[in-house]
């Protein structure tokens, strides 16, 4: 059989599967640390992290040894039975963030569904909102994903374009606007109000530095639960395990997700207080896969990882001298407007319409130079290293971005 080059297997992607994606044309076969290799076997630094997924470094030893081990014993019983390592993880993660229970399930977007369910019931429980008019709140420019329940908050016409009717009991106010939220939460129906700390998909937007507490004092003053979609920002991304813990509160309910696994295996974790929780009675919510072994031993692993490693405090440190060097670079450039961002999670914005290709054609450029990164929203360039980077490879890395940049100037 011919060796199939990067082209055929691209092209095989086309043929056979659904056209929901636009990837860089390069064909990744391994992963170590902060590096991939290509079919051809060229190396590169990996700046988008399968978005904030392995933040612990691609194939990191402790997590694929936990991964393998328990894959060996059981993966999966479904909830219809008890397994061994569900009650460890939900006392291991409980603890951890300072919650009474967990909801596991897998994917992000899972999250906030279970989040948003959650509210409602509660809402209608505990706050004793009149059947079938709770409201949630969301904020402009918000992504946690692909569902009808998803993109029914969302304000990006690529996500909402032809799949309507959307869900009823929205509504969506300007992001870092507190007077917006203020105004919405005279509403006594609203159950929750659901934020990213930081917008990531939306181009790493970071709101002011007292939005987010004044945020959660007034959904206290309110009685409306605070929804933290921590599944891009959490598990050390910005410098703290959560980002919300830059601000000192902590979220009435959690979703984390991606990096929870170290890139390794789906797993996402909706955390919360008895009084929210309970509010959710057996065969009303959950998941086939939601706390499967394998997926509860993946996750433990992945946050001792996290501690154990100095990857929290690193992502502080090598975040701070990312935007102190390309802040540099930008006071004699034209092609950049701006870099924003906490910890590793950063983004810059290319002097361009939206509309415009120096994004994408800029990241094509780096690939050739061995950095991979991808463009959201057309002129917003995210760069999201593992937290493992070190100092030497994030100044190489910076060096690749900046000679890169100074190709497009204008």
């Amino acid at each position: 059989m011919n060796k199939l080059t990067p082209q055929n297997i691209i092209d095989l992607e086309y043929k056979f599967g659904a056209h929901n994606y636009h990837p860089l044309p390069v064909v990744l076969k391994e992963g170590k640390g902060v590096f991939v290799w290509d079919v051809e076997g060229k190396k590169y630094y990996d700046f988008l992290s399968a978005y904030s997924a392995v933040n612990q470094g691609h194939c990191h030893p402790s997590i694929i040894k936990a991964l393998v081990d328990q894959s060996k014993k059981l993966t999966l019983t479904s909830r219809a039975f008890h397994n061994n390592i569900l009650g460890k993880y939900e006392k291991y993660i409980t603890s951890l963030f300072g919650y009474d229970k967990v909801l596991p399930m897998n994917t992000g977007v899972e999250g906030g569904e279970t989040a948003v369910k959650l509210a409602r019931k509660w809402a209608y429980e505990v706050k004793k909102v009149p059947a079938n008019q709770a409201k949630i709140i969301f904020v402009e420019g918000n992504f946690w994903g692909r569902t009808l329940g998803a993109i029914s908050s969302s304000t990006d016409p690529s996500s909402t374009t032809g799949f309507g009717p959307f869900m009823p009991g929205y509504e969506i106010i300007p992001y870092n606007d507190i007077f917006a939220l203020e105004n919405a939460l005279k509403d006594p129906n609203v159950a929750a109000f659901m934020v990213e700390p930081i917008q990531g998909e939306a181009g790493v937007v970071v709101p002011d530095s007292d939005y987010l507490s004044k945020a959660f004092s007034l959904c206290q003053k309110s009685n409306v639960l605070f929804i933290a979609d921590e599944v891009q920002t959490g598990i050390g991304r910005t410098g703290k395990m959560l980002c919300c813990d830059h601000h000192n509160f902590k979220p009435d309910i959690l979703i984390l997700g991606k990096a929870l696994s170290g890139g390794v295996f789906p797993v996402s974790a909706i955390l919360s207080s008895d009084e929210v929780m309970l509010t959710i009675k057996p065969g009303e919510h959950g998941s086939t896969f939601g706390g499967n072994p394998l997926a509860c031993e993946v996750a433990i692993a992945a946050l001792e990882v996290i501690q154990n490693e100095n990857m929290i405090d690193n992502a502080d440190r090598m975040g701070k001298i990312f935007r102190n060097e390309i802040n540099n670079f930008i006071k004699s450039s034209s092609i950049v407007r701006l870099v924003r961002g906490k910890g590793l999670l950063n983004a810059i914005v290319i002097n361009d319409k939206e509309s415009g290709d120096t994004a994408w054609r800029i990241c094509m450029s780096m690939a050739l130079k061995g950095l991979l990164a991808k463009p959201t929203h057309g002129n917003i360039i995210r760069f999201a290293p593992p937290l493992i980077i070190n100092e030497e490879q994030l100044k190489d890395c910076i060096k690749i971005i900046t000679s890169t940049l100074k190709e497009f100037e204008k």
